[in-house]
């Protein structure tokens, strides 16, 4: 029994791209590489073996065998058919396969060809939204590989996976029942019979698991976890979250939040380690956009400090006396158990230290996401989480890219990130290519519009019976690797 605060749209694996989701995907459904435990560093193979050309553009996956939960064997064709269908349905997951040409070789190989190196793509394939679906029967109940596509009604009644689990049941607003799949041929059978997982608010979490209702708790803050009884486990873990201040570069919404010199100090004036006695256990100060669990990070001595004088003299220098602005956030939007409120009010009590006085805008998130996305905040405490662990998720930071736009921040403003950006783009060697994003952040760092600030603690509570339970960014948990200890 799982509880969790459920983020849930879709069991179908082409349309979900929730938390939630990607728990219940991994689960049905097997992608063709994976990660093992924890560790993203490295993909690994789930249903198929893969070989990246030298140049970047082809990668060769070999099927190693699998089995559907009707008995069928994973072939080539669901393979296409699968990664075709998230490409056709135009959802939230079809940017992963942005540029991306699937071909059958034969029965038992597949051919993933992109006009640029891309690097990412082993990392990508490992996405729940990515999971190899059984051709025939979703064909059966109107699967097509377009927009035209019916076939989510079957798909959030019935699954049509490889994976290690079958669903049973299925609620957006109440539970998730997924039961053993009998046909399972891929490594390590899971220990349990049925998983529940079931939407639970958090103080009810905490009940719960304290009094056995329950095995797993997923969003318990470090508050809650301090005061918890009755020899339950707590596994507390840096999370590849990263909050963030977006300071908008457009003078027209921005106004002082413009000038160079006002980002330095509001860069040099945060407390980072007062923002990280909030967060609690297990969170870190990230030293670039980048999280520090991914690849293309930089090192913790790279990460900025407070420097009082600094930031005075940056305000002084730019002529900038008692600059007023607006921080907006949303209110009902919680990272790692901790809400951006109590950050917010930290940031204006530090802020107002070197003489920048903040005005707080809370509001919901269905209302504050939009502007932000619109690009309509002066300043804004967001958060980023990972579409897939990669380095190459995060050039949306750059100038005219996604993030970038939101902070006004248009295409050619700092033309000293170019050649760092082409170099990253299309570098062949990984070590090259970590090179390139750490001098993109450090360039970020210099003259960017975002501070990045923390990097959240991800805490799971377990009860002393269950062991396998292990953080990853992508699907949260992988349910079948739970045990009995």
């Amino acid at each position: 029994m799982i509880d969790t605060t459920f983020n849930l749209k879709s069991a179908d694996p082409g349309r979900q791209f929730e938390p939630t989701g990607q728990t219940i995907g991994k689960a049905i459904y097997q992608t063709l590489l994976t990660f093992k435990g924890g560790d993203v560093t490295k993909p690994v193979p789930d249903l198929a073996t893969y070989e990246q050309s030298k140049d970047r553009k082809t990668l060769t996956l070999r099927l190693r065998g699998g089995t559907f939960s009707d008995g069928s064997p994973v072939t080539a064709d669901d393979v296409v058919f699968s990664l075709n269908r998230v490409i056709g349905l135009k959802g939230n997951p079809s940017f992963l396969l942005k540029g991306v040409t699937i071909t059958k070789n034969d029965a038992s190989t597949v051919t993933l060809t992109s006009k640029e190196p891309n690097l990412a793509l082993p990392f990508i394939l490992a996405n729940p939204s990515l999971g190899i679906l059984n051709s025939k029967v979703v064909r059966a109940h109107g699967g097509t590989e377009t927009s035209a596509d019916k076939a989510e009604p079957y798909l959030n009644r019935h699954s049509s996976g490889s994976g290690p689990y079958t669903l049973t049941a299925y609620s957006t607003t109440t539970q998730v029942v997924l039961q053993k799949n009998s046909k399972y041929t891929g490594p390590d059978d899971p220990t349990y019979d049925k998983v529940i997982l079931r939407n639970v608010q958090t103080p009810t979490q905490k009940l719960n698991v304290q009094r056995g209702d329950s095995q797993i708790a997923l969003n318990l803050s470090s508050d809650q976890v301090q005061r918890l009884t009755g020899g339950v486990k707590v596994l507390s873990q840096t999370s590849s979250d990263v909050v963030f201040l977006l300071l908008n570069q457009d003078e027209s919404v921005g106004g002082v939040t413009a000038d160079p010199k006002f980002n330095e100090a509001v860069r040099k004036g945060i407390d980072y380690q007062g923002l990280l006695q909030l967060a609690g256990k297990g969170a870190t100060q990230p030293a670039g956009i980048i999280p520090s669990t991914f690849v293309g990070s930089l090192p913790p001595s790279e990460a900025t400090g407070r420097d009082l004088e600094g930031a005075r003299a940056a305000l002084a220098a730019g002529g900038l006396k008692h600059p007023k602005v607006t921080l907006s956030y949303a209110n009902d939007t919680a990272v790692g158990g901790l809400t951006l409120q109590p950050l917010a009010e930290r940031i204006q009590a530090q802020l107002k230290e070197i003489g920048i006085t903040v005005d707080l805008a809370p509001g919901p998130s269905a209302t504050e996401l939009d502007k932000y996305r619109a690009g309509k905040n002066q300043m804004g405490l967001w958060k980023w989480s990972p579409d897939y662990p990669d380095p190459s998720d995060y050039l949306v930071f750059l100038p005219g890219n996604l993030v970038g736009l939101r902070a006004g921040w248009k295409a050619s403003a700092d033309a000293e990130l170019d050649p760092l950006v082409e170099k990253a783009r299309l570098v062949t060697k990984s070590e090259e290519r970590n090179a390139a994003y750490k001098e993109i952040q450090r360039r970020l760092n210099a003259s960017g519009p975002f501070v990045s600030l923390i990097q959240p603690s991800r805490i799971t509570v377990t009860a002393a019976s269950v062991a396998g339970v292990e953080y990853n960014p992508v699907w949260t948990i992988d349910v079948a690797d739970v045990r009995t200890s």
